[in-house]
Order: C-alpha cells, then structure tokens, then sequence
C-alpha cells in the first residue's frame, strides 16, 4: 500500500511531505482508489473531487512519474467518475512532480494552475519580467492547455488557496509569520512572490492601507475577467487576515474561522468582490467556452520584449455591444493610455476603475463621458464596455 525503498535507511519514500506515500498505481491499491470515489459519488452524491499533490497519483511503484498512470486512466474511463469534476493539484514534493500544463488528463481534468498564481502575484506587485506570462494567464493560458480537446476552464485559475498567504495578508506581508505554529517558523513556505506596501503587518498609514485595498481589487478583477475557471478561498471576499500566517491549518480559532461580522465592517470592499463577481457571470466575453483568436483579443502592446515594462492592456471582442476594454497598470506612476476606438455606434462606458472609491470603483451598468484617453492610475486596474 506504500511505496518502499528497501535499499534506503528510511524505507518509506516521502512524495507527500507527511512521511509516507500511497503506492497508487498497485492493481490492488488502485482498485480501492477507484472503489472509494465511487462510492463518494453514488451513495454520496459528491459532485467532484479536488486531488491534493496529485502527482503522487501519476506515480509507479518505484517513485518515477508514469507518462500514463494505470489510475488516473481508469479513474478518467470510468463511466461513473468520469462524469464529475476532476482536478488535480499538479505537483507534489518530488522534484519530478511539477507537472502544470502536463497532467495526465484525457481531456476532463482540470489543473491548479500554479503558473496563473504566480503569473498574477508577481505582475500586480510589480516584478520585471512576467508580463507575457501575466498575458497568457488572462487568456486562458493557451500555451498550457490548448491541447487535444482541452478548453480554458481546465486552468483552474486562483491567486490564494487554503495553503499560504490569505489575500489581505498577501499585500501586507513580505515574509510568514508562523511563530504560533510551534515549530519556531520553519513550517510554511518562504517565497511567497508577496509585497507588503510599504510596511510590514498592520498600519493605519492612510495611504497603505488604501493601496493595499485596491491592490486586493485588482486580485479579483484579474481572477474575473481571466478565461477559465476562477477559485477563491472563503474569507478573502473580506480581506481576512492571519496576521502574516501562512500555515495555519492546525489552529481551530480566529485565523481560520470565517469572521462574518467582517462582512458588514469591510461593506465596500465586500461590495466590488459581489459585482464584479456577478459581471463575470452575466457577460458573454468572459469565461468563454473556446481559446481565444486575434478576431475575438486584440492586444494594445507594441513592444512585447521590454522587460521593465509593467502595463498591459487588451480589447475583448463580441461584435459591438459588450465589447470590453481591460487594462492593468502595476507601475508606480499614471499611465495616460489611449483607448482604442469603440465598435461603430458605441461608445466606452466605465464599469471598473480600482484606483476611485466605493461605490465609483464598480458600476455594472457602466458610466458614460469616456473620452479617447484615459490616465490610469499606479497599481490600478480599468475595464469599459462598449455600450
């Protein structure tokens, strides 16, 4: 039922980082797998899985990662597991593991996609040199999934989960803080690709707390008008905090407890999550069914290998109304963009601006008197609809 390694002082292989590792792909191993999820679903009736270091699952009986796991291809031609969610956690603590993008899927698995996380975490603080990835990750990371019959809601697309930083304490923290764990801060992961702000932990500094709020706005705008299927973690809708935590899945308190008198003290906030939310919802051009082609995104970018350069922008395109221009500043300066011309009998409508307050940074109906310019804020981010 394990994997072993009888040659080896520690006979017991560690892929899980708990000590031990499921020998998955065993005929007999695998049969219980498969027998267990059934019976989840049947007599359950539990609608899909989420798969924890699933690569351990594409691994043989010696360790080495299978091209093609006897399970995961058993699990995907079953007539009953094969007709609900699938996802994996494509990675496990083996430096083989890191299996993004190449999962073994059958075309119904979908993916956590790690590289979507990181992509988004470093372009809105600031990093040089993510840009084009940042790109791709809107679009439904092409580059990564459109293979065979892959379609972008295979990209599990998420910027926190329930392991590291919460969102609040993404743009309040550059390092952990995991001292009530009681293993003197070595648990948790040390690169959290996180910015603080300016300072590290709480502040009442005007300023830094108003840029953190709309860095957070800018977190969900990117998770809502990306292509593919956008993840959340209960708590972030409200800014929760661990106070820089980024292991707290032992604790049974207020770090991991859903505060829900938050909900009514961070209204604004909570606000824009709700209709931004519901925008992503109602509209037809985002979380489109299809990758996108050059006659449904136009890109505003001109210079694709300047590595410095921290603004994006792109055009959604449905035929004239709905139309939707998007753009991310994550500079610490104005960006004066000029817009690109509204299809034929339209004009822009301004529906997100992160940078103006509550209630002006979200309008779904979209407010009027767009010209040909507009100066995006620093560390902001812009949608207008064509109306």
């Amino acid at each position: 039922y394990y994997m072993v390694d009888t040659d080896a002082y520690v006979q017991l292989k560690n892929y899980s980082g708990c000590g031990n590792t499921v020998n998955c792909n065993h005929p007999v191993v695998a049969k219980m797998i498969v027998d267990s999820l059934r019976h989840w679903v049947e007599e359950y009736h539990v609608d899909g899985f989420r798969f924890d270091l699933a690569s351990i699952l594409c691994r043989g009986e010696d360790g080495n990662v299978l091209g093609s796991p006897p399970l995961i291809r058993t699990i995907s031609k079953d007539p009953v597991l094969s007709q609900v969610k699938l996802i994996s956690e494509p990675w496990d603590c083996g430096g083989d593991g890191y299996l993004v993008g190449k999962f073994p899927n059958w075309d119904i698995w979908a993916e956590w996609n790690g590289i979507y996380r990181d992509a988004a975490r470093g372009f809105l603080k600031g990093s040089d040199g993510v840009k084009k990835e940042f790109a791709n990750s809107l679009t439904g990371s092409s580059n990564l999934y459109q293979t065979n019959n892959r379609k972008p809601y295979h990209s599990i697309n998420f910027i926190t989960a329930h392991d590291g930083f919460s969102m609040r304490d993404l743009v309040s923290y550059d390092s952990k803080k995991n001292d009530a764990n009681g293993e003197g801060g070595r648990d948790g992961n040390n690169d959290n690709l996180s910015w603080n702000c300016g300072v590290e932990g709480h502040t009442d500094d005007p300023a830094i707390v108003s840029l953190r709020y709309r860095q957070m706005k800018n977190m969900f705008m990117t998770l809502m008008v990306s292509q593919g299927t956008p993840m959340i973690v209960m708590g972030d809708e409200y800014g929760h905090t661990r106070d820089g935590n980024n292991n707290a899945y032992g604790h049974d308190n207020w770090m991991t407890h859903f505060q829900w008198k938050r909900l009514s003290e961070e209204k604004d906030f909570f606000t824009f999550v709700s209709g931004i939310t519901h925008f992503r919802q109602s509209h037809p051009l985002l979380g489109q069914g299809d990758f996108l082609d050059e006659s449904r995104c136009t890109w505003h970018e001109h210079d694709w290998t300047n590595e410095e350069s921290r603004f994006l922008a792109y055009s959604l395109h449905g035929g004239g109304q709905g139309d939707l221009y998007i753009a991310f500043n994550a500079h610490h300066f104005f960006v004066q963009a000029s817009l690109p011309s509204p299809p034929s009998g339209t004009s822009w409508h301004r529906v997100v601006d992160t940078n103006l307050p509550s209630p002006q940074d979200f309008t779904a109906d979209g407010i009027s008197g767009i010209q040909n310019q507009y100066n995006i804020a620093p560390w902001s981010s812009l949608m207008l609809i064509a109306k």
